[in-house]
């Protein structure tokens, strides 16, 4: 397993995580055999969003022992109540929720404490200035939680989060279908087929500004629905037209800025498995450019992918990379001091680019790499 700094954290995660959906309605038994097989593969991360009692009573008992050796990325404001899931803002509701998941889990701590499911920009500022931010804060004070996140598929909700400055963790919704979308407080939009009767056409740019500025700030994304609920899998129900494999899904959103770890959706220890063996895949395996450029129904013409297909360049230049640090500065509108080290380690840098143009005949997606060489030779000097 490689292991991700999750932004500013200090914590260290693993490429492939575990969402927590894998473990409901599961016997205790069950649940131990995919802590064990985690354990065994470094999967360290788990997220544990859904608030049934049982879950978290089996997890707590199959944690023990190895505690220690798992990031609990745990969640606020979701709640069980009438034997099912609700989400609350209501602060006694909030506190009991979560106090109830630590004595579940049998411990006093949680690496990430996650304030649940912000898809507008109005619950945002509920949450902000209310009072769940600031059970959030106090509970960070008190070590009970490391650090505070928020989960999202909203970029509008996810970047006003970010950009208060008190989020150190994004949970958002990464793959290559829900980024062309534009943002909607509605989530459903998200896989709407209405919204895929037409071409789309590239990256909606609110998600490549969400990315880049999380990237920028070191606020760390760990991902969900990587494989659209499992619809990108299959061909008749991909919104793209055309089915797309685990690993390629994977490597999608592992190749986005900021993003440090993707929660498998796994039900099975089959699937957990398959998504754990990314991990020793060959390139070709991971590979999505070929599949991009074939979607029927999505064009990702001129966007820069971070495939790695214009390599290798004659001059040695990192060519993607080259391109990755000059969109993070263009979506900031300045040189930020990280991007300009980061851009400063590489072995060659755009001012080295000879014009053969053998990158733009390889690349999938007809991204005029001159242009960008030149625009990136400007921006961060020759």
């Amino acid at each position: 397993m490689r292991y991700r700094e999750l932004g500013k954290t200090g914590l260290k995660v693993g490429e492939i995580s575990m969402g927590c959906e894998g473990f409901v309605g599961k016997s205790y038994d069950e649940v131990k055999e995919f802590v064990d097989l985690m354990e065994e593969g470094g999967v360290n991360c788990l997220d544990l969003y859904a608030p049934n009692p049982d879950m978290r009573s089996y997890l707590g008992r199959a944690l023990q022992g190895r505690r220690d050796r798992f990031v609990l990325q745990a969640h606020l404001c979701t709640i069980w109540k009438d034997g099912q899931y609700k989400r609350t803002r209501k602060i006694s509701e909030v506190k009991e929720g979560f106090e109830d998941q630590l004595r579940r889990l049998q411990t006093d701590h949680v690496e990430i404490g996650m304030i649940h499911y912000v898809d507008s920009l109005r619950d945002w500022e509920g949450v902000l200035d209310g009072e769940v931010m600031k059970y959030a804060l106090e509970l960070r004070e008190n070590g009970v939680i490391g650090c505070i996140g928020m989960s999202s598929h909203n970029p509008e909700a996810a970047l006003a989060a970010v950009n208060s400055g008190l989020i150190d963790v994004l949970m958002f919704s990464v793959n290559p279908c829900y980024d062309l979308q534009p943002a909607s407080e509605n989530v459903e939009e998200l896989w709407a087929e209405k919204n895929y009767d037409k071409p789309l056409v590239n990256m909606d740019p609110k998600r490549q500004a969400l990315y880049e500025i999380c990237q920028q700030k070191g606020v760390g994304i760990t991902v969900m629905k990587a494989f659209g609920g499992g619809d990108l899998l299959n061909a008749e129900l991909s919104p793209a037209g055309k089915a797309l494999s685990t690993y390629q899904c994977l490597h999608y959103a592992l190749t986005r800025p900021a993003v440090a770890t993707v929660m498998s959706g796994a039900r099975t220890l089959e699937e957990l498995k398959i998504s754990m063996a990314y991990e020793d895949a060959s390139e070709e395996e991971r590979d999505y450019a070929a599949a991009f450029a074939a979607f029927p129904k999505i064009s990702w013409r001129g966007h820069c992918m971070y495939c790695g297909h214009c390599a290798p360049c004659p001059k040695g230049i990192d060519v993607a990379s080259v391109i990755k640090f000059l969109n993070l500065s263009m979506a900031q509108g300045e040189v930020p001091e990280t991007v300009r080290e980061h851009y400063g380690l590489l072995e060659h840098t755009a001012g080295e680019c000879v014009e053969c143009k053998a990158c733009e005949q390889r690349c999938p997606f007809e991204v005029p790499v001159m242009e960008n060489m030149k625009k990136a030779a400007g921006v961060f000097g020759k």
